[in-house]
């Protein structure tokens, strides 16, 4: 066995680190894969229990709101419970949620199943980082966080292609089916190899905040991800990203003023820190914002099926997946800056391109340039969340984690409302009248595909302009990889102290 891949646990009992990690990884791969896997599957999710496309979607919505209301409180339950407990609950209730999916009678058991899976995925998430930056000294941080990397965007980016290819060839529970031996696998060898490697306390749990927290972040996240449906005048959706985002500034507010904060949003007093999280978030935005529209063009422009449009951005997630452990040793060596200024040019290079795209665009320009894309993606988005975590003193990363985790799901929702309200309005405000339809169908098709397009060039000109920004802020991250910079610990007490 190897002796460098030999380490001790909080107790001091020698564990294999390098078995441990595979097994994190796998366990994170499929609780990940599941954000995006039912992307392709809702016609056949529509037929098979007779429901609408709003009702659909919420196998989506709700999933994405319930992770997103779980990731805070990871960091109450990282310190609280011991690392193995806490991973094989998580994996357990992931998998409950599984099978439940798997075995749906009805779309309202299918829809519980789904929820039960998003607490599963909101604690193992975070607790998977935290694990990671934990057990690898700050110097080896990068290439620890690359592997991380590689499950992060290589998981999300296979679901919609994975999903074509069941539903084209099997039934829509297997998308569900096929991964419950693979999470039973992960829970028995977690039970052997993952140690404890998180030393715990018990911190006071302030139940106001859990409260607050809960309902922000839920209805700031349900209204974010009901712009695409409802567009941003609906009162609904003004209501709840209002509501969500007062009651975030209350929870911020109530956090500063607590000596022991649920989540402790002082994590922000790190300029590298703040940097991090603001790029991850506008590299986030960028990302996956693109991802949705690249698929409606290709099935609408060129007549693509789900499963081959979904193929076309295969090649990139791989690409990406590839190099992520690459940029992680690479940042180890070199530090963030370099590589995130490299990565925000290459991908604002790669995204300008998509807003001069035509009818007849070749389908291999498409996956060149998505591939470009990936690849400047890969050298901003770990290499920079390395470093904001590097700029923590230990007790403060689950905090860290937690906080970058919530931002970026929530920059998620935002970018993908963005995008998709601006390629709507864009498209209605260009398309035809409907009574050329009767007049001149072959003209009335040519001006709406014109006009589908323009909502395409503008909705592209936004993640481009997230682009530029993201470039911008790179020119300020500290050289280095972010061990030297330090957050005053002091500071975080003073709140205490002062009493």
């Amino acid at each position: 066995m190897d002796q460098q891949s030999i380490s001790v646990d909080i107790n001091n009992h020698p564990y294999n680190r390098s078995l441990m990690v595979l097994i994190l990884l796998i366990g994170a791969f499929c609780t990940i894969l599941n954000q995006t896997i039912l992307s392709t599957a809702f016609p056949a999710l529509m037929d098979a229990f007779n429901i609408s496309t709003s009702t659909v979607q919420w196998l989506t919505t709700g999933f994405l709101m319930v992770n997103g209301i779980m990731i805070p409180i990871s960091a109450y339950l990282s310190s609280r419970f011991n690392t193995k407990g806490l991973f094989v609950i998580a994996m357990s209730i992931f998998e409950i949620g599984t099978v439940m999916s798997w075995l749906a009678p009805s779309f309202a058991v299918l829809l519980g199943g789904r929820l039960i899976q998003a607490i599963g995925v909101g604690i193992n998430m975070p607790l998977m980082q935290n694990i990671m930056l934990t057990i690898y000294p700050p110097e080896k941080r990068g290439a620890a966080m690359g592997i991380n990397g590689l499950v992060i965007g290589l998981a999300p980016a296979i679901g919609p292609t994975l999903s074509g290819w069941v539903i084209d060839n099997f039934s829509w529970r297997w998308l569900f089916g096929m991964i419950v031996p693979i999470a039973a696998v992960v829970i028995i060898a977690s039970l052997f190899f993952v140690k404890n490697v998180i030393p715990n306390k018990k911190p006071h749990l302030d139940w106001w905040s859990v409260v607050i927290s809960t309902a922000g972040f839920g209805s700031m996240l349900y209204g974010f991800s009901s712009v695409g449906n409802d567009g941003w005048t609906d009162p609904v959706v003004l209501t709840t990203i209002i509501v969500g985002v007062i009651l975030v500034a209350f929870l911020i507010f109530r956090q500063n003023k607590l000596d022991e904060p649920f989540l402790e949003f002082r994590v922000f007093k790190s300029k590298e820190f703040t940097l991090a999280t603001v790029l991850s978030s506008i590299v986030m935005m960028a990302m996956v914002g693109v991802e949705l529209v690249i698929p409606l063009y290709l099935q609408i422009i060129h007549g693509m099926s789900a499963f081959h449009s979904g193929l076309t951005l295969l090649f990139g997630a791989l690409f990406m997946g590839f190099m992520s452990p690459i940029t992680g040793n690479l940042f180890d060596r070199h530090g963030a800056r370099r590589l995130a200024i490299t990565g925000m040019f290459i991908l604002s290079v790669g995204t300008i391109p998509f807003a001069f795209i035509t009818r007849d665009t070749p389908i291999i320009y498409i996956v060149f340039l998505y591939a470009v894309r990936m690849f400047g993606i890969s050298m901003v988005m770990m290499p920079v969340t390395t470093a904001g975590m590097n700029s923590l003193p230990y007790h403060l990363i689950s905090h860290g984690t937690a906080v970058n985790n919530t931002l970026r799901q929530v920059a998620t929702s935002v970018g993908t409302a963005i995008m998709i309200s601006v390629l709507t309005n864009v498209t209605n405000n260009n398309k035809p009248g409907h009574s050329l339809l009767n007049a001149a169908p072959l003209q009335y098709k040519s001006q709406m595909f014109d006009a589908t397009l323009m909502g395409y060039h503008a909705a592209f000109w936004f993640a481009i302009i997230f682009a530029l920004i993201g470039l911008c802020l790179t020119f300020f991250v500290t050289k280095g990889n972010g061990i030297h910079v330090k957050l005053d610990s002091d500071s975080i007490q003073e709140k205490g102290a002062n009493k």
